[in-house]
């Protein structure tokens, strides 16, 4: 008996060694952060001072630099010293800041540092160097030159471009640079500097190009003639599907057969799902045509929609409410205490009425509208119409309203039997329709921009019952009255009407989009003078 329990106290004093051995082993992120901690620079310690008056020759012999002199002119107005320097030569935080620029690539960013051999030069034979002027700016110019391209990205006016006029945040990288001095690991974990997306599309670049480095996922070649394979069918095209689909990582095992069984028909609902297609268990023409989309491309559009996150207002991170419609997945998400509320797909603007990419704030809802016709639409379209047949607004139950003509409350309204409204200079508003089935297509842009809502009356009760305790039934009676009735929204909700064709999970498994619009190619030139 003693023996026995001499062996499990051994047993339970190694089981206790082993937990608390675990728990003071530190991963390498957080012994990579502790480092970083080390690097903290006072600032106020640094008494070497700078001599400014060669700035206008370095900047002359530096050109490509000189877009952030004034930048680097009000660092060292504000600081009068190095910043770079101390007295045992370059600080630490200088070379893992040369360190972040020259991965650049892992944030999406496809260009080289100007004067990439001067900088190297300065960290390749350490940091014990004496103060130097040119050095200086160099480094300085470098943190300008790495913030302009990771955390600013394309300007404004570049970015309208595009078609986007969500409002951009102005952040001034002169003060922010105080901020990583005095906390260097912000620079490598500062959550609060962009969109939470961009994270998560961060992780799916590391991995899709690991997927390109080991040699992408080839080509998948249906038989001429093919409308579609079947469960139960067998094909070659089968099982070039099933690796496909296991390299990308929706099938945990490529097994080879040419058989579709059930681990692939698994396989391609999840990808389905994933990327808002029809669930018919179908291998396609379509779908080989969206995965034969070679990884390179797939990298770029990542590359692409990490600049659009750039442009998005971090602040949305901690909104506890708010609707957001992305274009190319045709969806609505409508979040309330940080949470989805309600997913809904929606009908967007066709090619030539694309709906604009802004922000709003939805401030009333009007349950049996009336639908004040656009002028555009009233004179290319309406009025062709009266003049071929003179009972056409009555047939369609509109009418005159001075120079202008509304469409009155009812079914076969072009609005259905409700809009939410985010006044806005563009005209454009959330709305129900009758026309139900246009919410089956897997691609939906018909309307004339404004945005067409599956889940109309859902979404009228989250926000009713949120915003003044309305039920299901008062919902109905509003959306049936008749006649038009405004619900007002005291706290307005912020709406977000965005374009992202690539959108991560958490783990980095991306989803990709059509392109309706045609706005990456665009984007990617203005990025990287290159094309999708």
């Amino acid at each position: 008996m003693i023996k026995l329990q001499r062996i499990l106290l051994v047993v339970l004093l190694g089981t206790l060694f082993i937990t608390v051995s675990c728990k003071d082993e530190k991963t390498e992120e957080e012994k990579e952060m502790e480092k970083l901690e080390d690097m903290a620079i006072d600032l106020e310690d640094h008494t070497i001072p700078m001599d400014t008056t060669k700035f206008e020759a370095f900047f002359k012999n530096h050109p490509k630099f000189k877009v952030f002199e004034a930048d680097v002119r009000e660092v060292y107005k504000k600081h009068k010293n190095y910043i770079w320097h101390d007295k045992d030569g370059l600080v630490a935080f200088a070379k893992v800041l040369y360190n972040e620029t020259n991965q650049l690539n892992e944030e999406g960013i496809t260009l080289s540092i100007p004067y990439k051999d001067s900088i190297s030069a300065i960290f390749s034979s350490g940091l014990k160097k004496d103060p130097d002027v040119n050095t200086e700016l160099l480094v300085s110019s470098m943190y300008f030159y790495y913030t302009d391209k990771v955390y600013a990205g394309l300007d404004e006016e570049a970015s309208k471009s595009t078609g986007w006029y969500l409002p951009r945040e102005r952040t001034s990288y002169v003060s922010y640079l105080d901020t990583l001095m005095s906390d260097p690991k912000l620079i490598k974990k500062d959550k609060s500097e962009f969109f939470k997306q961009y994270y998560k599309l961060k992780k799916g670049l590391k991995k899709y190009r690991a997927i390109a480095e080991n040699g992408g996922w080839g080509t998948i070649t249906l038989n001429d003639g093919v409308k579609s394979l079947k469960p139960g069918d067998s094909a070659e095209a089968i099982a070039q599907v099933r690796r496909r689909l296991f390299i990308e990582g929706y099938l945990a095992k490529n097994n080879g057969k040419t058989l579709y069984d059930d681990e692939l028909i698994a396989g391609v609902n999840k990808y389905d799902l994933k990327h808002n297609r029809t669930l018919d268990s179908l291998i396609t023409p379509s779908l080989v045509k969206e995965l034969n989309i070679p990884v390179e491309k797939r990298i770029k559009t990542i590359s692409v929609n990490m600049e659009r996150c750039r442009w998005v207002t971090p602040k949305i991170n901690k909104a506890k409410e708010y609707i957001a419609v992305n274009i190319p997945s045709f969806r609505l998400h409508y979040f309330q205490d940080g949470k989805p509320a309600l997913i809904s797909r929606v009908v967007v603007g066709k090619q030539f009425h694309e709906t604009t990419i802004f922000s709003g704030e939805m401030s009333y809802i009007a349950f049996s509208p009336y639908w004040n016709i656009p002028s555009s639409i009233l004179e290319n379209e309406i009025k062709p119409k009266i003049k071929k047949d003179k009972n056409y607004l009555a047939k369609h139950n509109m009418e005159w309203v001075g120079d202008r003509v509304r469409q009155k409350p009812g079914g076969s309204n072009a609005l259905g039997l409700v809009k939410f409204i985010f006044p806005n200079s563009n005209n454009i508003y959330l709305h129900d329709t009758p026309s139900k089935s246009l919410f089956n297509r897997e691609e939906r842009a018909f309307s004339h921009g404004c945005i067409r809502v599956e889940k109309v009356k859902e979404l009228a009760l989250a926000i009713t019952s949120k915003h003044g305790g309305w039920d299901e039934d008062k919902v109905y009676k509003a959306m049936h009255a008749g006649r038009e009735n405004v619900f007002t929204i005291e706290n307005k909700i912020p709406v977000y009407i965005a374009y992202f064709t690539a959108w991560a999970d958490d783990e980095g498994n991306v989803a990709f989009f059509d392109d309706v619009y045609k706005r990456d190619d665009r984007l990617a030139k203005l990025l990287y003078n290159d094309r999708l």
